[in-house]
């Protein structure tokens, strides 16, 4: 009889006990990692504290793994790097059990992250900056015994970079890249270059340029008025120099090959009219056509580039090629027509002179003047015809005109690409 009321007894008080809602907690590990690392009184909206009040210092580092397109018309680069960012938080309390026998570190799981303090740098010149992901994002966090927070990502920017193009196409492009805190003014954060710095992987390379290293780095306090107060700043300099071997190839050496081709104009008779008129309106075409293509490689610009300095002057021998063909052959029209005239009135015979007894002498001066501008009698007797000496000192003055262009073109642009240097 007992045993049946003791078990009625434990039956009616499990009823009650479910009636009424009352499940039994279970069980909590000794041992938890979040409570063991973060105190109670941890706030991750507020910064560390540190010694007598000062700036909590972030050492900022950076490796460029690529740089894959320099973009001329949006005045932009884009670049893959790998960011670390390290900060002592003395408030985390870490237990020796967290580290493994031999290391220093450990790695954070990405939640427990979000519950601490973080130092809210950004790109200040950057137009678009996120974390590469593939199944989740590719950043890590460790903890070290001196309660020092490592954080690394690889990331993804688009910067923004005011390019110049005097020097076109041997300039050199600065861009910065500015980083800065948001919120943090420099008595709060201070920004400091980590060890490594700003590196290059060694695999990194470009089409068009040349990335000169070292790089530049700055630390400094710079006010800003958007936000009314100083901020550290961190500043790298990344210099892209433009290699001129494609140009030389595509650009200098065919212009300069056309201009060449123009002056074979000069060894042609004034009787194959149509061949060199063709020659020299072909070059004409050809110049304005490759001038024509190379400007689309470039935004418009107000300013005028060495190139087209370069290529306005092979444009101008050539029309001056053109024009010396067209006053020729004007000369060499009043020529004909003045020996002819001379010729069927019997005025004036080539060589020697005629008799100038027989006609009116003022009259024969007067005809004499006029064919003499077109050509002259040297001590032999020999007619030298005006038209005929200018093709002959074309031949000269044209080469001599380019290649002193030239002399005086690339040094003053060497020149001027080697006092290009950072702001």
């Amino acid at each position: 009889m007992r045993r049946i009321l003791y078990i009625t007894f434990i039956l009616f008080t499990n009823y009650s006990i479910t009636i009424n809602g009352a499940v039994p907690k279970p069980r909590m590990n000794n041992i938890q990692q979040p409570k063991t690392i973060i105190p109670e009184y941890y706030v991750k909206e507020v910064r560390p504290p540190t010694y007598k009040q000062r700036p909590v210092e972030v050492k900022f580092s950076m490796k460029v793994l690529d740089i894959n397109s320099i973009n001329v018309e949006d005045m932009d680069f884009r670049m893959d790097m790998l960011l670390k960012q390290e900060w002592t938080d003395p408030r985390l309390r870490i237990p020796d059990e967290m580290f493994e026998i031999g290391e220093d570190a450990f790695a954070l799981p990405a939640q427990l992250f979000e519950n601490l303090w973080q130092p809210d740098l950004y790109f200040l010149n950057s137009k678009i900056v996120e974390i590469a992901t593939l199944t989740q994002s590719f950043s890590t966090v460790s903890l070290f015994r001196n309660k020092t927070v490592s954080y690394s990502a690889r990331m993804h920017a688009i910067v923004a970079c005011q390019m110049e193009f005097q020097h076109y196409p041997m300039d050199t492009q600065i861009c910065p890249l500015y980083i800065e805190s948001f919120s943090y003014k420099f008595d709060k954060m201070n920004l400091k270059w980590g060890d490594a710095g700003v590196t290059i992987s060694p695999e990194l390379k470009l089409l068009q340029y040349h990335i000169e290293q070292p790089l530049q780095l700055h630390e400094s306090n710079v006010f800003t008025s958007e936000k009314g107060g100083n901020y550290s700043r961190l500043v790298v300099y990344f210099r892209f120099e433009r290699q001129i071997g494609h140009h030389l190839i595509q650009t200098f050496a065919p212009s300069t090959l056309i201009v060449m081709l123009s002056w074979f104009s000069f060894w042609l008779g004034l009787d194959v009219v149509p061949a060199r008129v063709t020659l020299v309106v072909t070059c004409m075409l050809t110049l304005v056509t490759m001038f024509t293509g190379l400007r689309s490689d470039i935004p418009p610009v107000a300013y005028v580039k060495a190139l087209d300095l370069w290529m306005a002057f092979c444009i101008f021998l050539v029309f001056a090629a053109l024009t010396e063909f067209i006053i020729v052959k004007v000369m060499d029209k009043h020529y004909q027509k003045q020996k002819k005239y001379a010729t069927n009135s019997k005025l004036l015979e080539i060589t020697p002179w005629c008799d100038c007894n027989k006609m009116n002498l003022d009259h024969l001066k007067k005809e004499k003047q006029k064919l003499t501008k077109l050509f002259w009698i040297n001590e032999k007797g020999k007619e030298k015809v005006l038209w005929q000496q200018i093709d002959h000192l074309s031949r000269i003055i044209f080469p001599t005109v380019f290649a002193t262009f030239v002399a005086i073109f690339w040094p003053i642009l060497l020149y001027f690409k080697s006092q290009t240097n950072v702001v």
